[in-house]
């Protein structure tokens, strides 16, 4: 995603990815080590998205909405709103 994100330009497609994570825990920008009181043998991988901690594994479908916001004219709410509505 990383990649996607940092090589795309203004005539880049958007994209929608929908997949499945191996188990992983995933900290946000506002994640702190004691908010993982036993991940065990599970990875923990810092993001930099918003929020704290977050499992995500087999069963879990998880959605990522890779758009061009400002090409768009939405902000972060508009768009999530937009979705939730969908």
């Amino acid at each position: 995603m990383r990649d996607f994100t940092e090589s795309r330009t203004s005539d880049t497609q958007d994209e929608l990815w929908v997949l499945e994570h191996p188990p992983v825990f995933t900290q946000g920008q506002s994640g702190r080590d004691e908010h993982l009181l036993a991940p065990g043998e599970i990875p923990v991988v810092r993001s930099n998205r918003g929020g704290q901690a977050t499992y995500h594994g087999p069963g879990q479908i998880v959605v990522y909405v890779l758009v061009d916001l400002h090409r768009l004219g939405y902000g972060v709410r508009s768009l999530v709103e937009r979705i939730e509505s969908a």
